[in-house]
């Protein structure tokens, strides 16, 4: 994956290209309680952190065709960390890390694209869910801050995420659209997006083609961290919209890829997809039913792990022979999921109510490889769940509006090598005071109260021992069940703007994770030791917890071209049955952005912050990884540009990193010891980063 090494070269990088000019907070019923009709159209910049605040700072939401800093997304998991609360597990390659927000992570986090779900198959999450995203082929990012939505199946604990295309309307003056991008960076990146569309009043036809590639990057004091990646993905959709009120959509694509992983003994060398999916939308049927919503959409994901085809291969000592000889492992895994939802929106009075059912079926599988052993690819997992939701929406009086909702899933779980089935009812639920202070000032608040329960996710069932005991975690790993208060408050007056989004909340039968001293994680994702009495290399338990935290913002225009930000984010967590602080929280951080701007091109600054962490609970944490030691803070300091040379096409340049500082996420894992690290040492994050991105609308 070799690329040409020209762009290293920082005036190189300067004339190259790179950006998209106005950043919208769109209009959007993704959450039909959330009144979205006003649209707030921001200076052409690179985002930094994202500001988009909306009913009461509750809800985020981001334009993903944006460029961002750090260097622009490759996938779902990079974009998502430019939002205020959000971060990342770093597995070492430059791509396909695992999202956290708020310290938590996995499951607790609900990733939907259009609505539907298409969950990895990695026991290591190697391939997590943002994975499989291209950010730049949908239209909007809403983040849903904590059990405040109970629309979605297995609603997210920590937060739901949603990816969202809108549909196409085009006239008989104007029968095409579409965006394309490039963007080259250091360390060999080269992308490039292509998003086409074309049709008339009643039908269209769309394109969304991307393919992104990098070789391996440098931290701060030269050294290498092996990383390079590519990935591709092709979407298509055919829709149909015979009149205002009905839109018919059909969707497939596919997509595949290959990383090197630092921090893993196992590379992925394939991350294939395949997906087909069917949305159907009726608008003012009646005076009181204003829409029914209906969509399946089926993914099927096809990964393999190995240790040979993207590095050398490791050797071991064969006791027959006594020399050293070539020791290649391989894993495949793979997950076909058919997710179905309907939904009917009613409206009358004062008062919105949406209802609806869903459900999910998928089925997991995996086969190994190696010198000494060869297992065939069988399924070891069915999963089934159906749901019902009511969710709704009253305005009590001008000023403040009652939103609350309730659900019910009932899931059911079967271990097919062991012929072992598990049955729960999960409930859901919350209610939601928002109040708007009209006036002078414009202010809104909100406060709420959410629960939920969730079903251990494959992951915990099937790659952890429960309390260290073998084939005990199936039955005896307990649902997570969490009660969360969530309050907000956001202001704006003349030139100052601040908001802030605060939570805390108790979770009985917290799903945590043991690992060895001195662990150097597997790329198996802890997979069978064949030299161990114990099935899996990590011990799960169920703990109870609190967790607490807050995000906040200030903003302030000095004059009509000069603007200056602050965030932070905060995130506190402790194991209330050990008495310790619960494992991999990210610590307290903060990021400063100053812009000036013209109305042709614009310059900014991004300063971000990072704490130490000294509250860890050493060799405990989640799925994919774990706390080894305390971390030390840092500061990066990064700087961009962008210019408008015509209608339709921007040029946006950008230096990450730029004062070459070496260091490490206090999430990144240990580098694995096939690269030379040691046990619980991390790989640093890149060095100094040059890239430019153009894109061009037409």
């Amino acid at each position: 994956m070799a690329q040409p090494k020209f762009f290293l070269q920082p005036l190189a990088a300067a004339i190259c290209v790179a950006c998209y000019s106005s950043v919208v907070v769109a209009k959007t019923d993704v959450v039909p309680t959330i009144d979205s009709s006003e649209i707030e159209t921001l200076a052409p910049i690179v985002a930094t952190a994202i500001k988009g605040n909306d009913a009461n700072g509750l809800i985020v939401r981001a334009d993903p065709k944006q460029p961002i800093q750090p260097i622009p997304a490759s996938d779902g998991a990079d974009y998502l960390q430019s939002i205020v609360g959000f971060n990342s597990v770093k597995s070492g390659a430059g791509t396909n890390g695992d999202v956290t927000f708020r310290g938590m992570f996995g499951s607790r986090i609900k990733i939907l694209t259009d609505g539907t779900e298409n969950l990895g198959a990695c026991p290591s999450r190697m391939d997590s869910p943002t994975s499989y995203i291209s950010p730049e082929s949908y239209d909007r990012i809403s983040v849903i801050k904590g059990p405040q939505t109970v629309q979605y199946a297995g609603t997210g604990s920590a937060a739901t995420v949603i990816f969202e295309r809108e549909p196409e309307k085009f006239t008989q003056e104007r029968m095409y659209r579409g965006q394309a991008s490039v963007l080259l960076g250091s360390y060999g990146r080269l992308d490039h997006n292509l998003e086409t569309a074309i049709g008339d009043e009643q039908k269209y036809i769309r394109l969304n083609a991307n393919r992104s590639v990098s070789d391996s990057y440098k931290d701060g004091e030269g050294h290498t961290v092996p990383s390079d990646w590519m990935r591709w993905n092709a979407d298509l959709a055919l829709g149909w919209t015979p009149d205002e009120n009905t839109w018919l959509e059909l969707t497939g694509g596919k997509g595949d890829g290959e990383a090197v992983y630092a921090g893993r003994t196992l590379d992925g060398s394939q991350f294939a997809r395949e997906s087909m999916g069917l949305r159907v939308e009726k608008k003012n049927i009646t005076n009181v039913i204003k829409k029914i919503e209906a969509q399946v959409n089926y993914s099927y994901n096809d990964h393999v792990m190995d240790n040979f085809s993207l590095r050398k291969v490791p050797q071991v000592h064969d006791m027959m022979t006594h020399q050293m000889v070539d020791d290649p492992s391989s894993m495949q895994v793979t997950r076909r999921t058919l997710n179905t939802r309907i939904a009917v929106t009613h409206e009358w009075d004062k008062t919105q109510y949406i209802t609806g059912i869903d459900s999910q079926h998928n089925k997991h599988a995996g086969g190994m490889r190696s010198r000494m052993m060869n297992m065939p690819l069988t399924a070891d997992m069915k999963y089934q769940s159906y749901g019902a939701f009511g969710e709704l929406s009253h305005q009590l009086t001008e000023k403040n509006k009652l939103v609350t909702g309730v659900r019910i899933d009932h899931v059911q779980v079967d271990a097919l090598k062991t012929d072992i089935k598990r049955k729960e009812n999960l409930p859901s639920a919350f209610i939601r005071l928002e109040s708007s202070h009209l006036g002078h000032d414009d202010g809104k608040t909100y406060i709420g109260i959410g629960y939920v329960e969730r079903m251990p996710d494959y992951w915990e069932l099937f790659r952890t021992d429960y309390h260290g005991v073998s084939g005990n975690t199936f039955k005896q790993l307990q649902t997570e069940k969490t009660l969360q208060l969530d309050l907000g408050f956001q202001h704006q007056h003349g030139a100052i703007s601040s908001w802030v989004s605060a939570y805390t909340g108790m979770i009985k039968d917290y799903i945590l994770m043991t690992y060895p001293d001195s662990q150097n994680d597997t790329g198996h994702g802890h997979a069978m030791n064949m030299h161990s009495k114990k099935q899996n290399t990590v011990d799960s338990r169920n703990v109870d917890a609190l967790i607490a935290g807050a995000e906040a913002g200030i903003a302030y225009e000095f004059t009509d071209q000069i603007q200056a930000d602050f965030s932070v984010m905060y995130a506190w967590g402790k194991n209330t049955t050990d008495h310790t602080p619960l494992a991999q929280i990210s610590p307290l951080e903060g990021r400063f952005n100053l812009r000036y701007i013209e109305e042709k091109y614009n310059v900014g600054l991004l300063w971000r912050v990072v704490a130490r962490q000294n509250r860890i609970a050493l060799n405990e944490g989640n799925i994919v990884g774990y706390d080894m030691k305390e971390s030390a803070g840092f500061g990066t300091l990064a700087v961009n540009g962008t210019y408008h040379l015509q209608k339709g096409v921007d040029v946006s340049i950008g230096i990450d990193n730029v004062l070459n500082r070496t260091y490490t996420e206090h999430l990144n894992k240990a580098g694995s010891a096939g690269f030379g690290f040691a046990s619980n040492e991390q790989f640093n994050n890149t060095g100094r980063n040059y890239w430019a991105r153009m894109s061009m609308k037409f």
